[in-house]
C-alpha cells in the first residue's frame, strides 16, 4: 500500500512545579460594563462600545430590521447630536448584540435594563508565492496538484484590508461558485465579481463601504490563499516564476475590516464575520493581531467570532501574531482556531557584504541593481543606536558611503529612503539580538543587504575597530534554492505556552519573503498609489495564516462532509516537526532546535493532511462546559455561546487535556499521575491496524492503556488513555523536552506525541 508518512496525534506535556491547574482567567463575576479605562477626562467623549443582550424569545424569527429594533430598545436614542446613527452594527448570528456609539455614564446606564447582559469597549486589531506551493509539495508527483485537486468549489472569506484587481485574481478555469454561496460584490465595494473574487463588502462604522485595497496587504493575502496561476511573477527580477495561490482554484470572498492602513476595529470584524456566515463561505482567513493582551476569550473579536462560525461549519484560521521570540505571545489560542506561526523557506536572495578585511557575511535584499559597482570599496559610517533616522543621519556625512543600520523601530525600506535620500551608496541592515536568524528580502530603494545578528555584530565590530579606515561592498548573488537548515522558525513568531493549556501555536507555515499580488509598484519607482499591478516579498505571521487557510480548502474540497474539528486534526496530526533534512526544526532566534512552544505540531504538510488516517474530531457542544472550567461565570459563557441551560456551578469539571484535541498540554506535579483520554476516528477506506511505539522524554514515564487500535473500515472509531507522570526529575535536564508516540500500520502511518515542560 502507498506510504502516507507521519501523521495523527502531537501531544504536549507542559510541566509546572506546583500543584493544580494553570487556569485562563480566574475565578470571578462578569463586569457588566467595561469603561473607558479609568480616563475621567474621556467620560463625555462618544466612543464605540460592544453590547451583548440576551437573544429576544423567538429570535430565529425577527427579520433584520425588527432585529435591530430590539436592539435599538437599549439606546437612550436612535441619532446623535450630529445626526449620525447611535446603532452602528446589528449581529445576527455571530454574536447577541449590537455596536454602538455610547458615552461611558450611557453604557453603564444599560446596567439596569432587562436582557442587558456586557459591554465593553471596542478593540482595534492590527494586521499582523511563486516558491511556497513548490515548497509544500503540492505541485510534485502524485500529490494534490497533480491530483487535479486545486480547491475548486471552496470560498475562503478574507478578512483583512480590502483586495486590488490584480492579474491573480483573474478567472480563467475557474468554475462558478456553487448554489451555496449567498454572497456577492455590493456596488458599494467598487469590486467587480467573476468567478475568483465571488464576494465583497467594507465594514466601517456601521457604513458600506470600499472594499478596495489601498495598503495591500489584504491583497497579498487573499493571493497566497487562492490566487490563479499568474505567469512571469517577480519582485525587482528576483524570485522569478509562476505564482499562484495554495488553492488556485478556489474563490475568495473579501471582507474590509482594516482601514488607515492597519487598523482593525472590532465592531467591523463582527460585522464581517456575521456576513460572512449568513454567505456561507467555507473558511475564514484573519490575518489579525491584537493590540493588547486580553483575559478572555470574548474580549476578542477573532476568537468570539470564530467560535459561532465554526458552530456553522466553518474552519477558522487565524495567525499566531509577530511577538516572538518571547515566550507566551501567541494572540490567538482559543481550541477552536486554527493557530498559524511562520517560518522561512529554502529560498534566499542573496546580497553579500564582503568587509576591507577579508571577511564575507551572506546577507539578503530584493533590490540588486546591475549599475552598483561591487568592486569598489567603500567607506563605512554608523550613526548610532538611532536606527538610521533622517535626524541621525544629519549629524554624519554619508555621501557615497555605506551606512550601518540597527534593524527595527522603523520599516526597513524608510530607513533605506533616509539613507539615500541623505546621499548614502548603500545600507547594511544588523538584526538585534532578538531578531536572530531572520533576514528580509525587501524591495529596497538603494543596495542592501540583511544581515543576521550574529554576522551583524561582527560587521559592528569591525568599524568600531577599524573606524573610518573601515570599508565594505555588497556583491548580489540573486536567487538561490535549497538553502539549508530549512524550514527553520521564523524569530518574530509568537511562542506558547498560554494560560489555557491548549498548544499554540498549532502548526507553522511559511512566513519569510513570501511572494504575492501587490497593488503597487516597489523598490526605486515605487509609487504611494495603486499602479499597475506587481508583486511584492513581505514577511510576518499574516503571511503563514493563508497559506493554511489554502490547505484548508484543498482539504474541503477532497472531503467536503469533515467537520472543522476532522479538518483542524487532519493539519496538525500532519504536521513535521523535523526540517528537510530530518533534524527538528531550528529556530532562527538561536540557531538551535526550536522549543515545542516555537514549532506546535510542525511545519504543514499538505499531502498528509489531505489523507491523514485517523481523525480526533470535537462536539462543539463541549465548549460552554470547557469556558466554565477556565473559571468563566455562566453569564460569560452565555454571552459566548448565545444559549441558556449552561449552569458553571453545577458543571462537571473538564481539564483542556480533556479535549479530544490533536494535541494535549497537562500541568503536572512530582508524584501525580495524569490520565488522558482520546477517540479516534478512521477515516481510511480499508481495514486497519496501528500499532505504538513510545518514545517518551528523558524524566518522563507514558503509557498506554491500549498497544494496538483496530478498524474494519471508515469512520470506525477507538478510544485508548494516556498515563502521563514524572519518572526522575533528575532525568530532566532542562524544563522541557521532547517524545512521540507512533502508532504503525502497514502503510507506516504514525501518531505522535510531542510534551514540553516550560520554566516554573
Amino acid at each position: 500500500m502507498e506510504h502516507r508518512g507521519p501523521l495523527v496525534l502531537k501531544c504536549c506535556v507542559l510541566f509546572l512545579l506546583l500543584n493544580g491547574l494553570a487556569f485562563r482567567v480566574s475565578q470571578g463575576q462578569l463586569l457588566p460594563v467595561v469603561d473607558d479605562r479609568g480616563d475621567s477626562t474621556t467620560s463625555y467623549r462618544l466612543r464605540t462600545y460592544i453590547v451583548h443582550v440576551k437573544r429576544p424569545e423567538g429570535a430565529r424569527l425577527l427579520t433584520r430590521h425588527e432585529l435591530k429594533q430590539w436592539h435599538e430598545s437599549f439606546l437612550p436614542n436612535t441619532t446623535l447630536d450630529s445626526g449620525k446613527r447611535r446603532l452602528i452594527y446589528s449581529y445576527r448570528e455571530v454574536i447577541s448584540g449590537f455596536a454602538a456609539k455610547l458615552t461611558p455614564e450611557e453604557a453603564t446606564a444599560m446596567r439596569s435594563m432587562e436582557g442587558f447582559v456586557y459591554a465593553r469597549l471596542e478593540v482595534t486589531h492590527r494586521i499582523a508565492t511563486t516558491h511556497t506551493p513548490q515548497f509544500l509539495g503540492l505541485s510534485q508527483t502524485g500529490r494534490a496538484w497533480d491530483s487535479g485537486n486545486e480547491g475548486k468549489g471552496v470560498v475562503i472569506g478574507v478578512l483583512d484590508s480590502g483586495i486590488w484587481p490584480h492579474p491573480s485574481f483573474g478567472d480563467d478555469g475557474m468554475p462558478a461558485p456553487t448554489q451555496k454561496f449567498k454572497g456577492s460584490c455590493i456596488p458599494l465595494s467598487g469590486v467587480t465579481c467573476n468567478n475568483k473574487i465571488v464576494g465583497a463588502r467594507g465594514f466601517l462604522e456601521g457604513e458600506e463601504v470600499i472594499a478596495i485595497d489601498h495598503h495591500g496587504h489584504g491583497t497579498h493575502v487573499a493571493g497566497i490563499a487562492a490566487a490563479n496561476f499568474v505567469e512571469g511573477a517577480e519582485v525587482l527580477g528576483m524570485a522569478a516564476g509562476k505564482a499562484s495561490g495554495i488553492a488556485p482554484k478556489s474563490h475568495l470572498s473579501i471582507y474590509k475590516v482594516c482601514f488607515d492602513d492597519v487598523d482593525c476595529p472590532d465592531s467591523g470584524i463582527l460585522a464581517a464575520i456575521d456576513q460572512a456566515i449568513e454567505d456561507r463561505v467555507d473558511i475564514l482567513s484573519m490575518s489579525l493581531g491584537t493590540t493588547a493582551a486580553t483575559s478572555y476569550y470574548f474580549e476578542d473579536a477573532v476568537q468570539l467570532g470564530s467560535l459561532t462560525a465554526l458552530r456553522h461549519g466553518i474552519v477558522p484560521v487565524t495567525t499566531a501574531g509577530n511577538g516572538g521570540p518571547m515566550f507566551n505571545t501567541v494572540h490567538h489560542d482559543a481550541p477552536w482556531v486554527l493557530t498559524v506561526g511562520a517560518t522561512s523557506t529554502d529560498r534566499r536572495i542573496r546580497a553579500k557584504v564582503k568587509l576591507g578585511n577579508g571577511e564575507e557575511f551572506a546577507g539578503e535584499s530584493a533590490y540588486q541593481p546591475d549599475s552598483f559597482d561591487s568592486s569598489i570599496m567603500r567607506t563605512i559610517v554608523y550613526p548610532g543606536e538611532d536606527h538610521c533616522s533622517a535626524e541621525s543621519l544629519k549629524t554624519i556625512d554619508v555621501r557615497d558611503k555605506i551606512v550601518l543600520c540597527s534593524a527595527g523601530q522603523t520599516e526597513e525600506v524608510d530607513k533605506g529612503k533616509a539613507v539615500s535620500e541623505a546621499g548614502g551608496a548603500a545600507m547594511i541592515i544588523m538584526n538585534r539580538k532578538k531578531d536572530g536568524y531572520t533576514t528580509s528580502a525587501e524591495a529596497h530603494v538603494l543596495p542592501v543587504s540583511h544581515l543576521s545578528y550574529e554576522d551583524g555584530s561582527k560587521v559592528l565590530a569591525y568599524f568600531k575597530s577599524q573606524k573610518s579606515s573601515s570599508t565594505a561592498t555588497i556583491i548580489f548573488g540573486g536567487t538561490v534554492f535549497e538553502q539549508r537548515p530549512s524550514p527553520t522558525v521564523a524569530s518574530f513568531s509568537s511562542r506558547g505556552p498560554n494560560n489555557g493549556n491548549i498548544l499554540k501555536p498549532d502548526v507553522l507555515a511559511p512566513g519569510v519573503n513570501i511572494l504575492a499580488a501587490w497593488p503597487f509598484m516597489v523598490g526605486p519607482n515605487a509609487s504611494a498609489t495603486p499602479s499597475n499591478p506587481t508583486f511584492n516579498m513581505i514577511s510576518g505571521t499574516s503571511m503563514a495564516a493563508p497559506h493554511v487557510a489554502g490547505i484548508v480548502a484543498l482539504i474541503k474540497n477532497s472531503h467536503p462532509n469533515w467537520s472543522p474539528s476532522a479538518i483542524h486534526s487532519a493539519i496538525i496530526t500532519s504536521a513535521k516537526d523535523t526540517d528537510s533534512d530530518g533534524n527538528y526544526i531550528i529556530d532562527e532566534h538561536t540557531n538551535e532546535a526550536a522549543n515545542v512552544f516555537a514549532v506546535g505540531a510542525g511545519q504543514v504538510n499538505p499531502s498528509g493532511a489531505l489523507d491523514p488516517g485517523l481523525v480526533y474530531e470535537i462536539d462543539p457542544a463541549i465548549y460552554p462546559k470547557y469556558l466554565c472550567s477556565l473559571g468563566y461565570t455562566t453569564e460569560m459563557v452565555e454571552l459566548m455561546w448565545h444559549e441558556s441551560g449552561v449552569q458553571c456551578e453545577a458543571e462537571k469539571h473538564i481539564n483542556p487535556w480533556d479535549l479530544n484535541y490533536p494535541s494535549i498540554s497537562v500541568v503536572l506535579s512530582p508524584d501525580e499521575v495524569i490520565k488522558v483520554s482520546r477517540t479516534v476516528k478512521h477515516v481510511d477506506g480499508s481495514a486497519e491496524t496501528y500499532r505504538a511505539r513510545v518514545t517518551a522524554p528523558p524524566g518522563m514515564a507514558v503509557e498506554l492503556s491500549k498497544q494496538e487500535l483496530q478498524f474494519s473500515g471508515p469512520d470506525k472509531e477507538d478510544t485508548f488513555d494516556i498515563d502521563i507522570s514524572i519518572e526522575s526529575l533528575d532525568k530532566t535536564s532542562r524544563p522541557y523536552g521532547r517524545g512521540k508516540i507512533e502508532w504503525d500500520s502497514d502503510v507506516q502511518l504514525h501518531l505522535n506525541v510531542e510534551y514540553g515542560l516550560p520554566d516554573s
